[in-house]
């Protein structure tokens, strides 16, 4: 028997990915795919060859199979659901983001998986590329000092059609978590407070707020300034967007794309000059593990073999969803919006 006895739990085209990665572990079986619809699950498994068996119940799939892992890729107003019944029934989860759809329903994942002794994981792949963890290391190497500024631009003229168009705050809900979460692990810090204004500029294809620019104050002292847009035409960024960080002895450039690096005062004695000389430091480019969702699926399967928190598990991953629903608050109040107290 495979150690892993898997229910794959929505099976749209974001499934896919996840059944293909499954499918390359020796470790690990589906043992079944839930969907609300028959005819999607029952296209999953032909698509790939599966004989598991085909259900819309997730409680009866779990306990006619005996799974102790499921993958929960439903979409958000179904994570608090599935979730809670999947550690309830003692299976460990593994899941899209954002992992809750309120903060009061990831709170209450967070106190079941405590009781439980399960986990929820959260999927943020954008975290496992070799340039992000290079520029991290960076920092956490003190190359530019102590932490003052991080700034994040992200501005693509996304044509999705569908429901993205028709959504309230399309960015910060659907997207940003990507970058409020990748500011986190580049500095190792978390939300404090945020202010945050999100509008809908002229030529916006979109019916809601499809720009916003958020100012975060973090816990290291440092502030986080994220500046973006769905509706910008023209001279895209990044999907990883483009980012300085300021220290106190230099700073960090990433495009998104090619390689982070860092410009940090030359030594020796510049005393009385404007503008000081710096030194380019190149970013060690030393990642070896899989990217994306490979990445992070990769890590959630070592956290469970060593009984550890994977790095996103949902007691860190709430900080970035409160990230992302603090700010929508600000825009609301049109003010501060203090964070400490949205995890707790």
């Amino acid at each position: 028997m495979s150690k892993y006895r898997v229910v794959v739990v929505g099976c749209g085209g974001m499934a896919r990915v996840w059944v293909e990665y499954m499918l390359k572990r020796e470790d690990s079986v589906i043992t079944a795919l839930v969907d609300i619809k028959t005819e999607f699950a029952q296209a999953m498994a032909d698509r790939y060859g599966l004989t598991c068996g085909v259900y819309t119940n997730l409680e009866q799939a779990i306990q006619e199979t005996e799974a102790n892992l499921v993958l929960d890729i439903t979409i958000p107003d179904s994570h608090f659901q599935v979730c809670t019944t999947a550690l309830r029934l003692g299976c460990n989860v593994f899941g899209e983001k954002p992992m809750a759809a309120t903060m009061a329903e990831a709170r209450e994942i967070v106190q079941l998986a405590e009781r439980t002794g399960k986990s929820l994981s959260v999927m943020q792949n954008r975290r496992y590329l070799a340039n992000i963890r290079a520029m991290r290391d960076l920092i956490t190497a003190g190359t530019i000092g102590r932490v003052g500024y991080v700034g994040a631009d992200f501005f693509i003229g996304a044509h999705f059609g569908g429901f993205r168009d028709a959504m309230d705050s399309p960015l910060i809900l659907d997207m940003a978590i990507h970058t409020f979460d990748q500011a986190r692990f580049i500095i190792g810090a978390d939300p404090v407070s945020v202010y945050c204004q999100e509008f809908n500029p002229p030529g916006s294809w979109y019916a809601g707020n499809a720009s916003a620019i958020c100012i975060y104050e973090m816990s290291d002292g440092s502030v986080f300034c994220y500046r973006g847009s769905w509706c910008a035409e023209g001279m895209p960024t990044s999907w990883e967007s483009a980012w300085r960080v300021t220290g106190e002895q230099g700073s960090v450039l990433w495009d998104g794309e090619s390689a982070p690096y860092a410009e940090i005062v030359t030594a020796g004695d510049q005393t009385g000059k404007f503008i000081r000389d710096c030194t380019r430091v190149e970013a060690d480019v030393n990642w070896t593990g899989s990217s994306g969702h490979a990445g992070c699926l990769d890590e959630m399967f070592l956290a469970l073999e060593q009984g550890r928190p994977a790095e996103t598990d949902c007691r860190d991953n709430i900080k970035s969803m409160a990230m992302v629903l603090g700010a929508i608050e600000s825009a609301k109040l049109g003010q501060k919006v203090d964070l400490r107290n949205y995890w707790r």
